[in-house]
């Protein structure tokens, strides 16, 4: 039977879901497309692509007649670049777009039918929201200085000085930064030939405090004209820190492990609530402070503390959950993988006056079960924020064998999400209640906090 569409037709279809990388979904004679930039609605014309036997992939051509919920995107370069996939969505469809993709996941490789989603968690105002950015520098064709955005699945830069989800000083920073290149033949880095000096521009903005990070990542040892660079960024309202990152390495990894200091502290500070944290360079910290409140309120809420808990804070970072249940518990536990962190989150214990929090060194799959094992180890809750992976299921296990009251699984992936819980429900627990915090406005991704009790 012949394939009802191929490569370099033009075809007009009527979009009718949302995919999970934010494509549009429609069908063309039962056959599917996913078409980017477009929404629930449109009626387009679109270029096929790439005609696999069942479905393909088009390319926006002209909008017949555009959807309801299709809004102008107030950045003017949001459908070329990678940061954004969503923002010519109403951003009330992007919220029930989100929550209905936590629940699809839930019920599709979960397999729950019947649970208790709460209201998804939206935000006032979804721009300026990110306390940091990473900047690549490069050439543009034209010999001149590109600084921006990486475009969608590329590595070419979308030059711009202007991002609507990152914080606002980052338009002054950026132009002293063009003109400082510029001005001084600061040789861009050329991923191809691992050639050239200036690799990314990093900044992180503290939303309380106002204290802004300059750090720039560099494939040598040292800037030229440091002292007209530090003078120049030291205008920029709030500056506190300005540094290196050395990274020599033929890599896409943005970060080296080296921070040289050029001017200020190694650090800034914010807070989340109450709780003061000193944020590096390196540091993992949540970038939409306002929302992360609001989703470690919802966790701490799931938690339920009355003072006498022992908590094991798995994943835990620089310790911003860990503190978070500290102020209610007994004891808490944090666990992460990286050395740096943890000794960030020491350091964030003793600045707060916390005193009832420790930390390990290690991968939460191998510290939890040899812990479990040698020291018969117990937690009346866990909490775990892993990476997009979830958790293996070594970590799962153990879980189950401690048999805490309650777990606490905070997400930023729906389908390892799902595909965890559905492990630990089909052994002693069962989901009471689940929502979805929309962490990264524009973008396609979400967080989620879901809650687990213990049958008895």
């Amino acid at each position: 039977m012949e394939q009802v569409v191929k490569k370099n037709d033009i075809v007009e279809i009527t979009i009718e879901d949302i995919g999970a990388n934010g494509e549009g979904i429609g069908k063309y004679q039962g056959y599917t497309l996913f078409v980017k930039d477009t929404t629930v609605g449109d009626r387009a014309k679109v270029k096929v692509m790439k005609a696999n036997k069942n479905y393909g992939f088009a390319r926006l051509m002209e909008l017949v007649e555009p959807s309801a919920y299709r809004v102008e995107p107030r950045c003017p370069i949001a459908a070329q670049c990678g940061g954004c996939q969503l923002q010519h969505m109403d951003y009330a469809k992007q919220l029930e777009y989100k929550e209905n993709k936590v629940k699809n996941c839930l019920t599709r490789i979960g397999g729950f039918l019947e649970f208790n989603m709460e209201p998804i968690v939206g935000m006032e105002e979804p721009f300026y929201y990110r306390n940091k950015s990473q900047f690549p520098v490069g050439k543009r064709k034209d010999g001149g200085v590109a600084i921006g955005f990486y475009a969608g699945r590329t590595h070419s830069i979308i030059d711009t000085d202007h991002c609507y989800i990152g914080a606002k000083v980052n338009v002054d920073i950026l132009k002293f930064m063009r003109n400082f290149i510029e001005k001084y033949h600061i040789e861009p880095y050329d991923e191809g030939n691992h050639r050239g000096l200036l690799r990314h521009i990093l900044t992180r903005v503290g939303y309380r405090t106002g204290e802004v990070m300059v750090c720039l990542i560099i494939n040598g040892n040292d800037i030229p004209h440091r002292d007209k660079l530090i003078e120049g960024l030291k205008k920029i309202p709030g500056m506190k820190s300005i540094c290196l990152n050395i990274n020599r390495e033929k890599t896409n990894v943005i970060l080296g492990d080296t921070i040289v200091p050029l001017w200020g502290e190694t650090y800034i500070t914010d807070y989340i609530g109450d709780i003061a944290y000193r944020i590096s360079p390196l540091s993992f910290f949540q970038v939409n402070p306002i929302q992360t409140k609001k989703l470690y309120d919802i966790a701490l809420e799931y938690a339920d503390l009355h003072g006498d808990e022992v908590v094991w804070d798995l994943y835990c970072g620089i310790g911003t959950i860990s503190l978070f249940l500290a102020q209610k518990a007994k004891m808490v536990y944090g666990v992460e993988i990286i050395p740096q962190a943890i000794e960030d989150a020491k350091t964030n214990a003793r600045i707060n006056g916390i005193n009832n929090a420790k930390f390990f060194v290690g991968a939460a799959e191998d510290v939890l079960p040899q812990k479990y094992k040698e020291e018969n180890i117990y937690a009346d809750v866990i909490v775990v924020d892993p990476p997009r992976k979830g958790c293996e299921q070594s970590l799962l296990e153990t879980i189950i064998a401690m048999r805490p009251k309650k777990v606490v699984y905070v997400s930023c992936d729906p389908a390892t999400l799902a595909r965890d819980l559905k492990f630990l429900c089909e052994k002693d627990y069962e989901m009471v209640k689940v929502r979805a915090v929309d962490q990264f406005s524009h973008s396609v991704h979400v967080e989620t906090v879901a809650l687990l009790t213990r049958l008895l």
